[in-house]
């Protein structure tokens, strides 16, 4: 066997020390865990640790973000053809993880994640941001099923996950405590429900002071990326509106899609943030966890067309043209026939990309 590269040393040190930190999580909490134990199970120095991971919360959410990327879904009923079935997979899938009472069982990392957001607002608001995309992408998903223009479901998802995550987290703290077929019963009940918000037309009061986007001519030839939704290379000649988004402003996307997604059009939302080393793990795991979900709810056909890349190192922000991101960037190029057709910043850029009119 040849010598290891410093790279390839590296990467079996991080693994190393991934591993290492999910046992030390696992068993004691996040509160309880050491970097110097961890260094020890993983038998590295200090130092190496912190080589790979800024500090004991990027590790924590690194080691989730692991995990969640590892986790098989179950396989899609046979049939999905209404909002209440989808509805109802998914907690389903969700419940089956819940603890059961008297369980002889392994620590979940996981448990402490509710907590370790809440200590700091630097995670809150990412971390809210994060799941009001999993409210957008499951919201379009649901439209898909009950007929795209019909209703706005969105407001729905945002419900079904507030239910399933609060139930998830009680279930942790009191193993046993509710039954975990009426939790699926009233996920599947929302179907039913009339939302304020759910009808009607969407239109953010902001949306009438948007600037046009400017048109340009220029290349678009970003890197090779991967759709973190579906685990595969995200398509780089795909007409629609690429969305650079940090984590402050993760809800804009929903400004694209409902004005490209109509269209036919493809909208990639590249997420970035100025903190890549802790929230980009943090951004991780809540979107591996919501592929998971869209996995074992939805058919593939009836997926919402937007894609979700991960871009912590900020090299396909810089093929849209953007030399420098925060949690606060809000960027949006038009792509056509592989060139960049439209540019829009700041506060309303995915609604002005999107509805720019293109030859």
């Amino acid at each position: 066997m040849g010598r290891l590269t410093r790279a390839e040393v590296q990467e079996m040190n991080r693994r190393k020390v991934l591993e290492a930190a999910r046992e030390e999580f696992g068993e004691r909490g996040f509160r309880d865990a050491k970097i110097d134990r961890i260094a020890e199970r993983a038998g590295l120095t200090r130092g190496a640790v912190y080589s790979n991971f800024p500090g004991k919360r990027a590790l924590y959410f690194a080691v989730l973000a692991d995990l969640a990327s590892r986790e098989v879904a179950p396989a899609p009923p046979a049939s999905v053809d209404t909002v209440r079935e989808a509805l109802g997979a998914l907690a389903r899938g969700r419940v089956a993880r819940f603890p059961l009472a008297g369980a002889e069982s392994a620590e979940h990392p996981a448990r402490d994640l509710p907590s370790v957001v809440l200590a700091d607002a630097q995670t809150r608001e990412p971390y809210a941001q994060l799941l009001k995309l999993d409210a957008i992408v499951l919201g379009t998903a649901l439209e898909g099923l009950a007929g795209r223009g019909r209703t706005r479901l969105v407001p729905v998802a945002e419900t079904a996950l507030t239910l399933l995550h609060g139930a998830d987290q009680l279930a942790a703290a009191a193993p046993g405590f509710g039954d975990p077929f009426q939790v699926v019963a009233a996920c599947e009940q929302l179907a039913e429900l009339a939302l304020e918000g759910s009808a009607g037309a969407w239109a953010p009061p902001h949306l009438p002071f948007v600037a046009k986007a400017r048109p340009v001519d220029e290349a678009w030839t970003p890197p090779a990326a991967t759709d973190a939704l579906r685990g595969q290379v995200a398509p780089s000649a795909e007409d629609g509106v690429v969305a650079v988004l940090g984590l402050h402003r993760l809800e804009a996307v929903e400004e694209a899609l409902r004005v490209a997604a109509p269209a036919g059009e493809t909208v990639t939302a590249v997420l970035v943030t100025g903190e890549p080393g802790e929230l980009g793990p943090l951004a991780r795991l809540t979107v591996a966890e919501l592929g998971v979900a869209l996995r074992q709810a939805f058919p593939r056909g009836v997926w919402p067309g937007v894609r979700v890349v991960h871009d912590e190192s900020g090299v396909v922000a810089g093929a849209a043209g953007v030399s420098a991101v925060s949690d606060a960037t809000e960027v949006a190029v038009r792509v056509r026939n592989g060139r960049v057709v439209a540019r829009a910043e700041g506060r309303g850029a995915c609604y002005a990309a999107a509805s720019a009119e293109v030859g």
